[in-house]
């Protein structure tokens, strides 16, 4: 059968105006989020230790206004109107850049919505960031070998939060910045913002080369005024984002040795964040979707993750050794009072307004086109084929080619279908629904672990540019309101609070 993205554009047509299953779902998120502001005003109230003056997210009330907000405006106004209808027809190239282009300006401008200096420049120079240790940082080698034992707090040379909390990739990135010249906190928070903007570069690239170009086109402005943007301008996690999303299009768009380099990126976020180990499903869901050379590419990626491993380890420093202690710094901390049993649902309405409230409306959609793809599973391989060679193609010019990443190489010699294995059943499923149902997946596991309560609207920043691939689901008439709701939300939340990176 072909993939869920593959739908029929009449089918699209034919959507209705009013979908009554989305405002259901609008309104569902609105509760939660309304229910997460209220309890936490509550708690806090009371002494309950959230350690978040404004949960759900870590921040302050504090309503301004900046020199950075009529730039956001012109930005947000510029991609509602003439930027969606551009989207639609440009070539790649300039389409890629124009959007990293507009991605980095959105960011830029909420970020001096707080001002130039306590938006941005001191953003990464406080005392709990990794800036504070970089000129600590004199030997790397000794660095590397001793990093676990200074990560347990309540010692004289114990890491600050941030450092502590990461592995030493993290911090190495900021000294590696700082040898070239590069130091300081301008150069630390510039370089968050241009990486962390090139997802808009890295997800189309990963949508068009699994064939679903179209896709990638309207997924893109949803990536350029992402509200997760106010963190990103400037954290940290706004560079881990673009990084594990540029390893994530190294694994597709090329071969075996082009998958090795996207392995050897995925390895070194491994150090940068002990939660990367939950991009192992993204990773998975994006080899499995490759139209071919799978297995030869997920031996290069695991040959590539491996390395870095080895090197690291062999440098002095053992992830799991450095996870175990992470596990005990975390509950040396706020962590021990913040308060499992409102933080597991209040982080899901922190993750709404990093990822917008399209969120819930555009992941039903992928739902249900994959309850549609399971229902058309039971049509005959025949049928199929012959529905695909009629059938005009919603994605570009790749359904027949979708059609054929369902069976597997011994199952086409044989004139059979498999639908058994989970690489065939994500094929089934196509990049729009595979991709943010990996997304989700490891959001879940993160909340469920205990170790994200609080500040989960920075820290899930690397799977909300997944789980906005579905986003592609949405009726084209109601998606420039779903942007404008995008817009509106970083916007609101830039200019009512002061957020905390």
């Amino acid at each position: 059968m072909r993939p869920a993205t593959l739908t029929d554009r009449r089918d699209a047509d034919r959507q209705p105006t009013h979908d009554r299953g989305d405002l259901v779902v609008l309104g569902v998120e609105a509760a939660l989020l309304l229910a997460a502001v209220a309890v936490g005003a509550v708690l806090n109230h009371r002494g309950v230790g959230l350690h978040a003056d404004a949960a759900p997210l870590y921040a302050t009330w504090q309503p301004h206004v900046g020199w950075g907000t009529p730039v956001a405006v012109l930005v947000a106004l510029a991609v509602l109107g003439p930027g969606t209808r551009w989207a639609r027809t440009a070539r790649w190239g300039p389409l890629l850049a124009a959007g990293w282009l507009s991605a980095t300006a959105w960011t830029l401008a909420l970020a001096l919505v707080d001002g130039w200096s306590a938006g941005f420049t001191r953003r990464l120079t406080e005392q709990a960031e990794y800036l504070h240790e970089v000129p600590r940082v004199t030997d790397v080698p000794r660095m590397l070998a001793g990093f676990a034992d200074r990560i347990l707090d309540f010692q004289p040379d114990s890491w600050s939060t941030h450092t502590a909390g990461h592995p030493p990739g993290a911090l190495l990135v900021f000294v590696g910045l700082d040898r070239i010249g590069l130091g300081g906190g301008t150069a630390a928070a510039l370089a968050c913002v241009l990486v962390g903007a090139t997802v808009t570069v890295s997800v189309p690239a990963v949508l068009r080369a699994l064939g679903a170009a179209d896709a990638a086109r309207t997924v893109l402005p949803f990536l350029v005024l992402l509200p997760g943007a106010v963190w990103v301008g400037a954290s940290a996690d706004g560079l881990f984002t673009g990084v594990v999303a540029a390893g994530l299009a190294l694994l597709v768009v090329r071969g075996p040795a082009v998958a090795l380099a996207g392995g050897l990126l995925l390895g070194c976020a491994l150090y940068l964040s002990y939660g990367f180990v939950l991009v192992g499903p993204l990773a998975l869901a994006a080899l499995a979707l490759r139209p071919a050379g799978r297995a030869r590419a997920l031996l290069a990626a695991a040959v590539g993750v491996g390395t870095v491993a080895v090197a690291f380890t062999l440098a002095g420093f053992a992830w799991w050794e450095g996870y175990d202690r992470v596990v005990q710094r975390y509950y040396q901390g706020w962590a021990a009072d913040r308060p499992y049993a409102y933080w597991i649902w209040a982080n899901l309405a922190a993750l709404l307004l990093s990822a917008g409230p399209v969120l819930g409306p555009a992941v039903r959609r992928a739902l249900l086109a994959a309850r549609a793809g399971r229902r058309g599973s039971t049509a005959s391989p025949a049928d199929r084929s012959g529905a695909t060679a009629v059938r005009a193609d919603r994605w570009g010019a790749a359904a027949s080619r979708a059609d054929r990443w369902d069976a597997t190489a011994d199952g086409a010699r044989a004139g059979r279908w498999r639908w058994s294995l989970p690489a065939d059943r994500v094929r089934t499923l196509g990049p729009t629904v595979a991709l943010p149902a990996a997304a989700v997946l490891a959001v879940v596991a993160a909340d469920l672990s205990g170790m994200s309560k609080a500040e989960v609207e920075r820290i899930w920043l690397p799977f909300v540019v997944w789980a906005l691939v579905a986003t592609a689901h949405l009726p084209a008439p109601h998606r420039r309101w779903w942007l404008a709701g995008q817009a509106a939300t970083a916007l609101a939340v830039n200019h009512l609070l002061f957020t905390v990176s």
